[in-house]
C-alpha cells in the first residue's frame, strides 16, 4: 500500500505513519511536513518533503513528484487552533480578522489544494492501479467534532469552529464530485478526539479524565475506521470510536 501523509510531522501525522509502518502492508509513505525537519520519523519507506500546504504551487509540485503512479491512501492531518498569541474566541469581542483567515487557510484549503491534485494518482488505472493492494482508496482529513453546526451547544471559538465547518462542507462536496469522477474512493472527515499533542495543550486541564488521548490511541483508532470504509459511505463525518458524525 502507498500513503501520503499531509502534515505528517504533527502529533497525529506521526503517529499515523508509526503505526501505518508497524502494520507490515505499507510499500511507500510520501509525508509532507512545513517548517521544521526535527523529530521525523526515520524509515526507509518514508519519503518526506518540506510543503506549504496551504500554496497551491507547493502542493502541486510536491504531489506530482512522487515517484508513483498512484496512490491509495491520502490523509491530511493539517490543522491550526491557536498561534503564540492568538487562542479560540469566547466572543465576538475577540474576533481577529487576520486570525480568523490564518485558521481558513490552514484548516480548510490544503483539503481542496490535495484533492485537486492527487485526483490523478488516486485515479490511476492501468499498471498502476494493479499495483494496489486495497479495494477502496482513501482521501480522508483531520477534522473536528466541534465543526458539527448540528451539534454545537457552547458555542465560541469562532473561527476553529468556522474553519472546521467549512472543512466538512469541502470535504462533502468533493465525494459528491468524485462519484462521478473517481468512484473507487472513499472521501472521510475524522474527528480524532482530543489527543495529547501542541494543538491540545493549552486546552487540555478542561478535558474529563479518560478523555485525553495519546497519539498512538487516536492514530489506531483512525486506521482501524479507514480500513473498513467502502466508497459507498464516501461524504461522511467520522468519529475515532466509529460512530458517525451529523455534520
Amino acid at each position: 500500500m502507498i500513503a501520503v501523509i499531509a502534515a505528517g510531522n504533527g502529533g497525529i501525522g506521526q503517529a499515523l505513519i508509526q503505526q501505518l509502518l508497524a502494520r507490515g502492508n505499507i510499500d511507500r509513505i510520501y509525508a509532507s511536513y512545513h517548517q521544521t525537519s526535527e523529530s521525523l520519523t526515520e524509515d526507509p519507506r518514508v519519503v518526506w518533503a518540506q510543503t506549504d500546504l496551504t500554496s497551491d504551487s507547493a502542493v502541486a509540485d510536491w504531489l506530482s513528484g512522487l515517484d508513483t503512479g498512484h496512490i491509495d491512501w491520502l490523509i491530511n492531518c493539517a490543522g491550526l487552533l491557536h498561534t503564540a498569541d492568538k487562542g479560540p474566541e469566547k466572543s465576538l469581542r475577540e474576533i481577529d480578522a487576520d486570525f480568523f483567515t490564518r485558521n481558513m487557510q490552514v484548516n480548510c484549503l490544503p483539503t481542496l489544494l490535495l484533492a485537486r491534485h492527487a485526483a490523478p494518482l488516486l485515479k490511476a488505472t492501468g499498471a498502476a492501479a494493479a499495483q494496489s493492494t486495497t479495494d477502496t482508496r482513501i482521501f480522508a482529513t483531520v477534522s473536528a467534532k466541534v465543526g458539527s453546526i448540528e451539534d454545537n451547544r457552547l458555542g465560541g471559538w469562532y473561527s476553529y469552529r468556522a474553519s472546521k465547518a467549512a472543512l466538512n462542507m469541502c470535504l462533502k462536496n468533493i465525494a459528491i464530485e468524485w462519484r462521478r469522477q473517481l468512484p473507487e474512493v472513499c472521501v472521510a472527515s475524522l474527528h480524532p478526539g482530543t489527543t495529547d499533542t501542541r494543538l491540545s495543550k493549552p486546552f487540555q486541564k478542561n478535558v474529563p479524565d479518560g478523555s485525553l488521548f495519546e497519539s498512538t490511541y487516536t492514530a489506531t483508532k483512525l486506521i482501524d475506521i479507514l480500513q473498513t470504509l467502502t466508497a459507498e459511505q464516501s461524504g461522511r463525518f467520522w468519529s475515532w470510536n466509529g460512530d458517525e458524525l451529523p455534520w
